[in-house]
């Protein structure tokens, strides 16, 4: 038999597996996710049991796995140490998933963002240096992020309530959305156990609302801004002008967003940003090929959509 790899997109909801053969996918499986900033060890445990169950992953050569919040060695060795008792002959590579966005981008050189529930951005020169900015976790950053659009949200819902004012539109269509009948209900509900990914979603509300609502608009143009900023810093310490290579759920989904990222990187002389336009696990051919060849059967895959 060739050789076997197994890559492993591991996000706060699911986990996205795929089996490759000399290249090939043979084999794709999804299951709850295995990242344990978001479920209990066990939870995890059970998640990787159930893909690598359906991928008859005990044989492989090889793991790499992309997961937030692989930010230190230490990090890197706490998932391969999880993952182990699954491909216990395998070599384990456990990186951030902005590697994968890049790789899945075919890009072995450039700048890859991650605008999902929560937002950060890495690059790298081709040559051995990397940089990084963002990605620092809901409660110190994520700007620009789906998180960050939600509570956004709710904060000028709040703000006209403290105001006086009735609720406008955007309000009105978030308590709709909410189930909720009064602004001041949200204080409760957005500590309750609503979460992070919870309020992540609501970001489609300002994203729906852009082209006719101005408080909206402002939103998403503070949050461009914000990624922008993110990216030109990557890119000034790398001395490179991309490409920039847009994943997670606001990343690789919103024309608007990609649109307005593009013409603020402009006037800074980067000029090549693309939505990704596949699963970012499709890049661990990629990530596991240092002599620099693309396996077609991989790269050839589209993103589903969704």
């Amino acid at each position: 038999m060739g050789h076997i790899l197994i890559g492993l997109d591991i996000g706060g909801t699911k986990t996205h597996a795929i089996r490759l053969e000399d290249g090939a996918v043979t084999a794709e499986a999804i299951a709850g996710s295995a990242n344990v900033q978001n479920v209990s060890r066990e939870a995890a445990s059970t998640a990787l049991a159930e893909v690598f169950s359906a991928l008859g992953g005990s044989d492989a050569d090889k793991v790499v796995a992309g997961a937030g919040g692989i930010d230190t060695a230490n990090d890197a060795s706490a998932l391969a140490g999880l993952i182990s008792p699954f491909a216990p002959h395998a070599e384990i590579r456990a990186v951030h998933d902005s590697r994968l966005v890049l790789a899945a981008g075919r890009a072995r050189r450039g700048i890859a963002v991650i605008a999902g529930t929560g937002s950060a951005v890495w690059g790298t020169d081709g040559a051995g240096r990397e940089a990084r900015a963002g990605g620092w976790g809901y409660l110190l950053g994520d700007e620009g992020s789906g998180y960050w659009l939600g509570r956004e949200l709710v904060r000028h819902a709040l703000r006209r309530l403290d105001q006086g004012l009735e609720p406008d539109a955007l309000t009105r269509a978030l308590l709709a959305d909410c189930s909720l009948a009064d602004p001041v209900e949200l204080i409760a509900h957005f500590h309750g156990p609503t979460g992070r990914r919870y309020w992540a979603q609501r970001s489609r509300l300002v994203v729906e609302a852009t082209a006719d609502d101005p408080v909206a608009a402002e939103l998403l143009t503070v949050a461009v801004n914000d990624l922008a900023r993110l990216i030109v810093q990557v890119a000034g310490r790398l001395d490179i002008s991309g490409p920039v290579i847009l994943g997670g759920g606001l990343g690789a989904n919103v024309p608007l967003l990609a649109a307005g990222i593009a013409a603020a990187l402009a006037p800074h002389g980067i000029d090549d940003v693309r939505q990704l336009d596949r699963e970012p696990v499709y890049g661990v051919d990629l990530l596991d090929d240092p002599a620099g060849r693309q396996n077609p059967a991989a790269s050839d895959v589209p993103r589903p959509k969704s």
